[in-house]
């Protein structure tokens, strides 16, 4: 089955599918949105990986998403199985902290902060409207992350 991009989310997909898996967007294969790319959702956890093989994807999404001019990224990166914090998530979010002090983003907001009620979530919202349909907007997920590029 051949793929295309979401033209809304960016992810690729699976060409047939009636919507995006990640955005819920109409799928419209071989066409971006006339504004491009804005937002992408990566599943680090996606096929069990070692803790450096997620920080591995890590690192060639966030060169990658912002060559492709991407404004934010939910990064889905687990809980643990456990229920108390997974290694992956510790991994990824002290690099994601590298990152921001290297200037190759410029936020980061955990999942559990990633609400639309506070100071910090409303200037998000006004600064990007299009997370304003985020699936996990006000749900305090502590499996996911967003990354401002």
């Amino acid at each position: 089955m051949s793929s295309a991009l979401c033209e809304v989310c960016g992810n690729e997909l699976e060409c047939g599918l009636g919507q995006c898996p990640y955005c819920q967007a109409p799928c419209v294969p071989g066409r971006m949105g006339a504004a491009g790319p804005f937002h992408r959702v990566v599943n680090l956890e996606k096929g069990m990986p070692l803790v450096q093989q997620a920080l591995d994807r890590l690192e060639v999404t966030v060169t990658a998403a912002g060559s492709q001019g991407y404004k934010a990224l939910t990064l889905i990166h687990g809980y643990g199985s456990s229920g108390t914090g997974g290694a992956i998530k510790a991994a990824v979010q002290r690099q994601l902290q590298f990152l921001r002090l290297q200037g190759r983003i410029k936020e980061i907001v955990p999942g559990e902060e990633f609400e639309g009620r506070s100071k910090r979530g409303r200037h998000l919202l006004r600064r990007f409207p299009f997370l304003a349909d985020h699936r996990d907007l006000n749900r305090a997920n502590p499996g996911i992350t967003l990354v401002i590029l």
